[in-house]
């Protein structure tokens, strides 16, 4: 309920809901309708908000969180909400952040990457299913390109192209060809080299190194876009009449979107409620649909 945006002087804003000071501009309870300076950032390369919670990474590499603390998803070594920023224990710096709704992962400059905050599924990576209030190392000292965070999973990418999940795995968002939890980074089956990795809340979706988009876990409302409407515990890819390759995919909550390699035109599928397909319909897809304007895009968030 709440949104961040990265100015060009590489200070934060945010708006929106604010009731555990996820806007980070020291106060909470409140909502702001424009947006509002967060206190003390200056040097922000990259942001990212989960749920009620907001991160920044700084230009020396250091991260620091405010908002909603419940779980110890700030990294501050407390369970305490904070509405300005906190600097995360420990020490590290990273280049890469991914905030989920109650945990977040990083990845330092040599590809370890690290989690913190609620675990009760195995999201944070660590063999155990403790929360943690402050960074701790993914186990299997794999070394990833990239991290996405998930509902109650994670995925990692590495320079080979193999994607890694740990996590809750009850619908198959794991990837591994089963649906039992997995505490340390797990081999997603198929034997395929992706390009990219986006995990949404029970599905997780990539493109391939060739272009081929899959996706994998939870499919009630279309959002593999596979046409089945079935849970898939290994990548299904997708299957769109129009596009034979993309460019990006990004998974939402319940569902996804990409953009077209030849094209760059955008498709959406999954479920449509609110319009969220942008297809000028609120009928659920579980195949890509185009989104509706005939618009060519560069990049795409669900």
């Amino acid at each position: 309920f709440h949104t961040c945006a990265l100015l060009a002087d590489d200070s934060v804003k945010c708006w929106g809901h604010n009731q555990y000071g996820q806007l980070g501009n020291g106060t909470a309870n409140n909502q702001y309708t424009t947006p509002v300076a967060v206190s003390g950032i200056s040097t922000a390369t990259k942001i990212a908000a989960g749920g009620q919670r907001s991160c920044a990474l700084l230009a020396g590499g250091q991260v620091q969180c405010w908002g909603d603390n419940s779980y110890g998803q700030l990294g501050d070594g407390t369970s305490t909400d904070h509405g300005d920023p906190r600097a995360i224990l420990g020490g590290l710096t990273f280049q890469k952040l991914s905030a989920g709704p109650s945990h977040t992962c990083a990845l330092t400059a040599g590809g370890a990457a690290y989690c913190w905050g609620y675990n009760s599924y195995g999201e944070l990576g660590t063999g155990t299913t403790v929360n943690s209030a402050h960074p701790m190392r993914v186990s299997g000292g794999i070394k990833f390109v990239s991290v996405t965070t998930g509902l109650y999973h994670s995925c990692g990418l590495t320079k080979a192209g193999d994607v890694y999940c740990w996590g809750l795995n009850a619908q198959g968002q794991l990837g591994n060809g089963n649906t039992t939890n997995q505490l340390v980074p797990t081999l997603v089956t198929g034997g395929l080299s992706f390009a990219s990795v986006d995990a949404g809340s029970q599905f997780t979706c990539g493109v391939t190194t060739g272009g081929a988009g899959y996706c994998w876990g939870y499919n009630g409302y279309g959002q593999l876009g596979d046409s089945t409407g079935l849970n898939q515990s290994a990548p299904s890819q997708v299957k769109a009449t129009q596009v034979s390759l993309w460019v990006a995919i990004t998974a939402g909550d319940i569902h996804a979107c990409g953009i077209a390699a030849s094209t760059g035109a955008a498709y959406c599928w999954g479920y449509n409620g609110s319009g969220r397909l942008g297809d000028n319909t609120t009928v659920n897809k579980a195949v890509p649909t185009a989104v509706f304007g005939g618009q060519s895009w560069t990049s795409i968030s669900a």
